[in-house]
């Protein structure tokens, strides 16, 4: 394997700087997509999965058929489901959109449940003798307390959706998966493995990210840490 930054395109060499330096505006411009789909995508599942787990979570059969229809659609291939999705939303970027979105809801939906769910059944008698009602009570004692479960639930949904996202390729909005697919097509070492290793760094910084703002949203836990 040739390493040299002058000749390592012509020898397609895995590790190339020249890559990199002649093609930054391209693999910025597939990161940026990349980044702003995951971004995208978590947000919205997030913002449907908290009222939907909140509405079902003391109906039985609510739970349940929510659970077992979320669970029904990540079971699709992702293939099958883009496809299936394309005759509704079209060649564009909202049918990835769409489908990521789906396949976050499951986690986002069992892990809210979870959240609340393991909430004490005392501190939720407490709050309700200090005279709170059932939406100061969600607001301020149950989701609080299920915040580590949320947020664990989010960072296995990010770093999904960061690989997930790459199967856009097949409509031209898979971000970095547009480079790695084209690299592959056109056996270009440089653009499979570049594209590759900025899919996993991606995923690892938006992990970090994650973890840090769980560490500021819940000071209650630091403290429980430090008095252990």
């Amino acid at each position: 394997m040739n390493f040299r930054t002058g000749d390592c395109l012509e020898a397609n060499s895995w590790i190339c700087a020249k890559f990199i330096s002649t093609r930054k505006d391209e693999l910025l411009s597939a990161l940026q997509q990349h980044v702003t789909l995951t971004a995208e995508t978590v947000a919205i599942a997030l913002a449907i999965s908290l009222p939907l787990a909140i509405a079902v979570r003391r109906g039985r059969h609510a739970r349940g058929g929510l659970l077992g229809l979320a669970t029904a659609v990540y079971t699709v291939p992702s293939l099958a489901l883009f496809g299936l999705l394309v005759p509704i939303t079209g060649l564009h970027s909202t049918t990835v959109l769409v489908g990521l979105v789906l396949y976050s809801l499951t986690i986002l939906i069992r892990n809210v449940l979870a959240g609340l769910d393991s909430v004490p059944a005392e501190v939720v008698e407490a709050a309700r003798g200090m005279g709170m009602g059932r939406l100061r009570i969600l607001l301020q004692v149950e989701l609080p307390l299920a915040t580590p479960s949320i947020f664990a639930g989010l960072r296995v949904a990010t770093v999904s959706t960061v690989a997930l996202a790459t199967i856009g390729y097949l409509i031209g909005e898979g971000g970095l998966g547009n480079l790695i697919h084209e690299g592959l097509t056109n056996y270009f070492k440089a653009e499979v493995l570049t594209a590759s290793v900025l899919c996993v760094l991606l995923a690892i910084g938006l992990d970090a990210v994650l973890v840090g703002l769980q560490f500021l949203l819940t000071p209650w836990a630091r403290r429980a840490g430090r008095a252990q």
